[in-house]
């Protein structure tokens, strides 16, 4: 396979995508002690919701370079990134005016409210279009 063809840009795609849960939680979680950026959505992001993210990065890594052969399950990794999409405009609404404040008290916490959403949404779209070219190549 070509190094710098689409194949690799979409593995790196994945990679990305893995790497950014899983180190994204532990960095921003600061290891699962971050109080303050579980105490502000703890249904979503418990101790437990954040393994939880982290297995899905775990699952994005695992299918990077074998996403050709299950684009039902990249499809599946879209509704995932589109569901935390929701979750975030929800908070927004709620809670978004009181990122200020949280930016003095947690500023990793605060960073975290700030860019998860876009992000997700970003690599929801990544995996939608994935998904969408890779069943389209799929027999039927």
């Amino acid at each position: 396979m070509n190094d710098t063809g689409p194949a690799s840009r979409i593995t790196l795609g994945f990679q990305a995508a893995g790497l950014v849960n899983v180190a994204g939680v532990l960095l921003f979680s600061k290891a699962f002690t971050n109080d303050a950026l579980i105490a502000r959505s703890p249904v979503v992001f418990s101790r437990f919701g954040l393994v939880c993210i982290i297995l899905w990065g775990l699952a994005h890594l695992a299918v990077a370079r074998r996403y050709q052969q299950v684009p039902l399950l990249v499809a599946v990794f879209a509704v995932e990134k589109f569901v935390y999409t929701g979750t975030w405009f929800s908070w927004m609404l709620r809670f978004g005016s009181e990122l200020p404040r949280l930016y003095s008290e947690s500023p990793l916490a605060a960073a975290f409210y700030t860019i998860y959403g876009p992000n997700d949404l970003l690599f929801g779209i990544f995996f939608a279009v994935v998904a969408m070219r890779e069943m389209g190549r799929s027999p039927s």
